[in-house]
């Protein structure tokens, strides 16, 4: 603590990311990466953005990915924002579009980050429980709010709203902003980005660091309205008119080009995702349906903390969160199925210890 902190900085509780170590042979359920890398194109791409172009500054505008995504999509170039990771994305929506007079609704076990932007940014927020299934439901969202954020599949549950659900949510709520954080989408869940075009009060948010394996170059990007996106840059362009990198630009397209590389790996994550479930359960765990790169599990015989350790001490991390509600649930990543096979093996040993 400085004497030389401003005010608000004594107040916020930062957010607290996935443990990061290095263990020999450690096999990293924790944080929800991509256990494959990323996309053959992208990297050849990157490595041909590392030239001497690089002492010039990149384009503003990010200006090849917008029409990348742009066209991936079937939307128009200004309904298109990156920026540096969608943490980053995220940050700049809460400054432009979530701060009203009436609080923000999101729900009370999701993203973490959330609460935190709240604080940062001096916003008011209401929490809105999920149901005892640990599901979001969109009507008990009818209450007064300025603004609605969700993550969606939601995190670190896994479960997903249909793409109906949403778009009953948008149309009752026609004059508050509605944020779908899609972070997992690709692994099973139906983006939201098909409705931008009937709904002007839609953000959605996505990223390239899950289901493209570009955890590590930060890229995010929003889609809607093309008001929604210039209040966006307005924030952007008063905080870091260049977010994006010539690299990043180079890799984050072909990406997004390479269909069958990403189509190919996904499908690999799906399918020991759903063994994996399955195989837990039949070790009497609770395993939440997932339409994410991570399962959510409990034991009914074992405390969540202790299975975390023990794992732990056999160089598997998971992730375990201390918060209300879910202290005895465990978030697993979904790795290779070498990976998860030796997840298994290590579970039967702790369980019949």
């Amino acid at each position: 603590m400085s004497r030389f902190w401003s005010p608000i900085v004594h107040s916020l509780t930062p957010y607290t990311p996935g443990e990061q170590v290095a263990m020999p042979k450690l096999v990293k359920l924790n944080t929800n990466e991509n256990p494959y890398g990323p996309s053959p194109q992208a990297i050849a791409a990157m490595r041909e953005a590392v030239a001497d172009q690089l002492r010039l500054y990149p384009d503003p505008n990010a200006s090849a990915l917008k029409e990348a995504l742009a066209g991936h999509f079937g939307l128009a170039r200004d309904q298109v924002f990156v920026g540096n990771s969608s943490d980053e994305v995220l940050a700049h929506t809460f400054q432009a579009l979530l701060k009203h007079e009436q609080p923000l609704l999101c729900p009370d076990i999701s993203y973490s980050f959330y609460p935190t932007y709240c604080s940062l940014y001096d916003i008011d927020y209401r929490v809105v429980p999920l149901n005892a299934d640990f599901e979001i439901d969109v009507a008990d969202y009818a209450q007064p709010g300025g603004a609605i954020i969700i993550a969606n599949p939601n995190a670190p549950t896994g479960r997903a709203l249909a793409l109906d659900q949403i778009e009953a949510l948008l149309a009752a709520h026609p004059d508050q902003v509605v944020v779908v954080d899609e972070a997992y989408v690709d692994f099973g869940g139906a983006s939201a980005a098909a409705l931008i075009p009937r709904f002007d009060n839609l953000l959605v948010i996505q990223t390239f660091s899950k289901s493209r394996s570009l955890a590590g170059l930060r890229v995010g990007y929003a889609l809607g309205h093309a008001e929604l996106i210039a209040g966006l840059e307005r924030v952007k362009n008063s905080f870091n008119c260049y977010p994006l990198g010539q690299v990043a630009i180079a890799g984050a397209v072909a990406a997004l080009q390479d269909g069958a590389y990403f189509e190919q790996t996904r499908g690999a994550i799906i399918a020991t995702r759903e063994a994996l479930g399955a195989r837990m359960a039949a070790m009497g765990f609770e395993v939440l349906p997932s339409q994410a790169n991570f399962i959510f599990v409990r034991h009914p015989a074992h405390a969540a903390v202790a299975l975390a350790a023990a794992l732990r001490q056999r160089a598997i991390l998971v992730r375990h969160f201390k918060q209300a509600r879910i202290e005895q649930f465990l978030r697993i990543s979904i790795g290779t199925d070498a990976e998860c096979a030796q997840l298994v093996a290590a579970l039967d040993e702790i369980l019949a210890g």
